[in-house]
């Protein structure tokens, strides 16, 4: 955990730094390009272009060494058909030349923002702040090299898209030390009476940090009785872990629910290690002339297990139940649930599914 007590410790490493205008974090060689101001006059501090369908490298690493940091921020659409740019942008990592990513996910989900949406975000490893400036805390050894890519897979070209890469080059790592892993997932219409698989096919030793959900729910009512399960290290019926409710899992409680004007509402928040940033059943990207703007109810939620990361052996499994609640008793229920799980473990490690195409990841 980051212990302030410690901040007087003098540490051995470099300290190096990547963006666009300093590709191979050189010694020595940041703000070197120049811009009508003059040389070193902020001269290159973007990448310019990201072209429809293109790959662009953010970072190249010769290790060991610890990423410490990530900022990005970019445009949330390139046209008023092209609306969910943060859907669009998928956001890859890669360690020691491995072939399949560690990390892939859709750029906003992996930042805690989902269904192509930004809105301020409050916690220890993830911060979203004023607007669309995206940050990670989470550390990222590797040992030999780490890569990391966004790709456009818009039908249009980017402009302007804005990163910094904070890391520490070290002479060795720590004994017993794990990957990072983060994988996005969704599923548009779950199953009944069958839970949704926020994790699965894990192989080896590692631990569990995290769980964000972007929950768009399809059926009215109470939604969240779902329970979050672990299963651990050969579990196969029933799991080691099981919790007591989403909202509960999520570090809320009572439906997160205060009574205003004789009305039921849901209150938002942000917390070091969980949170609940966003609702929202309006549209207000949009406007069009022949329709309104409801939309379904779509709601964030994040969980960090942080000071008590959940801890595997052989294998790990993650599902969360859909299950509401409403007069008549508990229901099963059919919502649309996407998920980002973020997890540290010894390679290598299984490769995952396909991405679902980019269309599909928009919200409904």
């Amino acid at each position: 955990m980051f212990d302030l007590s410690q901040i007087s410790q003098l540490k051995k490493g470099k300290s190096r730094s990547i963006n666009w205008e300093n590709q191979n974090g050189e010694k020595g060689k940041g703000g070197m390009a120049a811009s009508p101001l003059g040389p070193s006059r902020k001269g290159s501090p973007c990448v310019p272009r990201i072209a429809a369908g293109e790959t662009v490298t953010l970072a190249e690493i010769t290790g060991p060494g610890t990423i410490q940091h990530i900022w990005i921020t970019v445009t949330d659409h390139t046209s008023d058909r092209n609306r969910y740019l943060l859907r669009d942008l998928v956001l890859r990592m890669y360690w020691d030349n491995e072939e399949t990513p560690s990390v892939e996910s859709p750029l906003g989900d992996f930042f805690c923002c989902g269904f192509g949406a930004s809105y301020c975000v409050n916690s220890l490893p993830i911060a979203v702040n004023p607007t669309r400036g995206f940050n990670c805390y989470f550390p990222m050894p590797f040992y030999k090299k780490a890569r990391i890519t966004i790709e456009n897979q818009c039908d249009e070209d980017l402009e302007a898209f804005f990163y910094q890469v904070d890391y520490c080059l070290t002479d060795t790592l720590p004994e017993n030390t794990g990957y990072f892993h983060a994988q996005w997932k969704r599923q548009r219409l779950t199953e009944k009476g069958q839970d949704y698989v926020i994790l699965d096919n894990v192989k080896g030793r590692g631990q569990y940090v995290g769980t964000y959900m972007a929950l768009t729910t399809l059926e009215r009512y109470w939604y969240g009785e779902g329970e979050v399960k672990f299963y651990i290290d050969g579990d196969q019926e029933y799991p080691t872990i099981c919790g007591t409710g989403t909202e509960d899992y999520f570090g809320g409680a009572w439906s997160f629910a205060a009574q205003e004007n004789g009305r039921t509402v849901e209150n938002t928040y942000c917390t070091p290690f969980m949170g609940y940033p966003y609702y929202s059943n309006r549209d207000t990207l949009v406007h069009n002339d022949y329709h309104n703007d409801d939309k379904m109810p779509e709601r964030s939620f994040y969980r960090w297990h942080i000071a008590d990361p959940i801890l595997f052996e052989e294998d790990l499994r993650v599902t969360i139940q859909q299950i509401g609640v409403y007069h008549g008793g508990l229901f099963e229920r059919q919502d649309d649930v996407a998920t980002v799980a973020y997890w540290y473990q010894a390679e290598p490690h299984t490769p995952f599914a396909p991405l679902m195409e980019r269309r599909e990841r928009w919200p409904r």
